[in-house]
């Protein structure tokens, strides 16, 4: 799928028992992230309790050369965040981890996903004298925390406070002098794990566990959605004051947004985009030739597709890997090209062939009808187009970048309608039913707003994307 939904943002913290390179450490992090942002990223290091940062625009390894991570001298603790943004603009002041100053001390904070309360917030800080630098509502959960950090005895205790206020989706690494401090929504809407480092030498905290695997850190277990943990020399701290209630994490963790290799409330995301095409193949068979799968988060469900419907599997795109954020389109016909050069056909596969072809979602469609195009140039006689996530009908309140109602095809028009507009012989999606089964062993409850309209919490009647912007820079 491409340019449709857009990836989440990525958080990691460590903190280790002695003093070591940490900003190598969370550098290979945020490359094993980078999938779930590629707009900026940054690290923050606590150096013998002095806060040293580096942020931008761009992939991790645009923004980190072996020069500046070499400037970093050893710490014991470090945050990072690869970002997408789905409020705020694309601009530097809006880079994390963002770094707070105050009368006792000072905490760099990551954050990964949306508060549905944030302007309301924003308003009330502002009006009490705050300022803000940025129009992300990362820097509301930061007010809020440091608001309540000065009338209270710690930074743990101040991010429990300030929980009652936050609303919506929030998974946060936040770092103080001498603690690293992990935190998810009370819902669970986005991963968060913890992990060990080799040796008994401390922890780490991450969205995803390939970002373990990828320091040689091991899995521990996730973060209970409400709990606080606590991370300092006197080991691991667990608050759960804001614990207890049903979990709603996103089901599109394990469509599309989580890496294929990762872990989320015990169940495997590979395994789960497998099922996914298990399903699709059940609810929606068709006599067919060949299936392939859309780069890169619809091939493991084409896969499972082959594999209950018995037809076989096949290599249909290539995809050109070394086309990165910054990919220039200049002319009318290079922006109508642009799934052209990012994406390939393999004519040996579809050429004269019925086809299914199996990607993640649709959102506008127009993608989709650019990629239908490609294999009926290919030759591919018939196209069987599956769908391994339901229609989008309805926005997303909690940090999936999700258009407006009115620009969702599958809002406008039936699925015999869509299947025209994009070209396809037929279209199915995957069920409301079926998709809160695809993650088997789960240990939580799911989110399907978008699918449905229906949220596990009330949201705002309006709720615009750029709500900072909308509201404040008229």
């Amino acid at each position: 799928m491409f340019n449709s939904i857009h990836e989440e943002c990525g958080v990691f913290g460590i903190y280790t028992n002695k003093p070591t390179n940490v900003a190598s450490s969370a550098y290979f992090a945020l490359y094993a992230l980078q999938h779930r942002g590629q707009e900026s990223c940054g690290i923050v290091v606590n150096e013998r309790g002095v806060f040293k940062t580096h942020k931008g625009l761009g992939l991790v390894n645009e923004v980190f050369s072996k020069r500046v991570l070499d400037e970093f001298e050893n710490g014991k603790i470090a945050v990072g965040h690869v970002r997408y943004s789905t409020t705020g603009n694309v601009n530097t002041a809006n880079c994390q981890p963002m770094t707070v100053r105050h009368v006792k001390g000072a905490l760099a904070i990551a954050h990964n996903g949306n508060l549905i309360n944030a302007l309301d917030l924003r308003r009330e800080f502002e009006l009490k004298g705050a300022i803000f630098h940025s129009t992300s509502d990362t820097e509301v959960i930061s007010y809020a925390i440091t608001r309540e950090r000065l009338e209270c005895g710690s930074i743990q205790e101040a991010v429990e406070r300030a929980m009652y206020r936050i609303k919506g989706a929030y998974s946060l690494c936040i770092m103080s002098p001498k603690k690293l401090i992990a935190a998810r929504d009370p819902h669970g809407f986005r991963p968060l794990a913890l992990g060990k480092l080799a040796d008994d030498e401390g922890y780490v905290v991450a969205s995803e566990t390939c970002a373990f695997d990828s320091i040689g850190a091991s899995f521990v277990r996730d973060i209970e959605p409400g709990e606080i943990v606590v991370i300092d020399e006197n080991g691991i701290e667990s608050i759960k004051t804001h614990c207890g209630g049903p979990s709603s994490m996103c089901v599109f963790e394990f469509i599309y947004f989580a890496r294929p290799d990762s872990v989320i409330e015990g169940a495997s995301v590979h395994k789960a985009r497998l099922r996914a095409g298990h399903f699709l193949a059940k609810e929606h068979p068709c006599d067919a030739d060949v299936v392939i799968g859309c780069p890169d988060s619809g091939l493991d469900a084409a896969l499972g597709f082959a594999q209950e419907s018995g037809i076989p599997y096949g290599v249909g795109f290539i995809k050109n890997r070394y086309i990165g954020r910054t990919f220039i389109q200049p002319t009318q016909g290079m922006r109508e090209n642009s799934v052209r050069i990012k994406l390939n056909v393999i004519r040996e596969t579809v050429e004269g062939k019925r086809v299914v072809l199996v990607d993640d979602s649709i959102v506008r469609g127009t993608t989709s009808a650019k990629v239908v195009k490609l294999l009926r140039a290919a030759g591919a006689k018939e196209i069987h187009m599956r769908i391994s996530a339901p229609p989008f009908i309805s926005e997303c309140y909690f940090g999936t970048d999700i258009d407006s109602k009115e620009n969702l095809i599958a809002n406008k028009h039936s699925v015999e309608k869509i299947a025209e507009i994009i070209g396809v012989d037929s279209l199915g999606f995957l069920s409301t039913d079926a998709v809160v089964k695809i993650a088997d062993g789960a240990k939580c409850g799911f989110c399907r707003g978008c699918f449905t309209g229906e949220y596990p919490v009330e949201v705002p009647k309006e709720f615009p994307k750029d709500k900072f912007e909308t509201k404040f820079d008229e």
